[in-house]
């Protein structure tokens, strides 16, 4: 009974060797049909940017709209990628993250940046200061003027 345990996962393991090159290919041509994808959405961005420019004749509002409209099928050509659906996925995770952090209130944050600025103010006149004294002590050095 053992020995056909081991004879079963020998064979499970060898019919994964055997799809593991199947798979492999399948996920080279996703992989290279994802880079044309991407080469695609960038030529229609940078087609829409020469566009703009080149028809500088042509209503601005007309070539505002065309480049809109080119941005957003490249952004869906891009979303049909594996890597665009990882980053569409990662900014709705990050959108789940921000709703969960806890904003300060407007007295809070008024305070702080009214702090900051007190601060801001007052390294600005110690630098100032400083920066005064040290001009001072090297012009009283012997031979340097003054």
């Amino acid at each position: 009974m053992a020995e056909e345990l081991k004879k079963g996962a020998v064979s499970a393991g060898s019919k994964k060797k055997a799809a593991s090159p199947a798979v492999d290919g399948q996920e080279r041509g996703a992989s290279s049909l994802d880079t044309v994808k991407l080469i695609v959405a960038l030529l229609l961005v940078v087609g829409g940017i020469v566009a703009f420019y080149y028809f500088e004749e042509q209503m601005l509002l007309i070539r505002v709209i065309t480049l809109l409209i080119l941005v957003g099928l490249s952004a869906a050509t891009v979303y049909s990628t594996a890597s665009g659906k990882t980053i569409w996925g990662f900014m709705k995770e990050s959108r789940v993250e921000v709703r969960k952090v806890v904003w300060p209130s407007r007295q809070e944050a008024t305070q702080t940046t009214l702090i900051v600025v007190v601060m801001v103010f007052f390294m600005g006149i110690f630098l100032w200061l400083l920066d005064m004294f040290l001009f001072w002590g090297i012009r009283s050095l012997p031979g340097q003027g003054g």
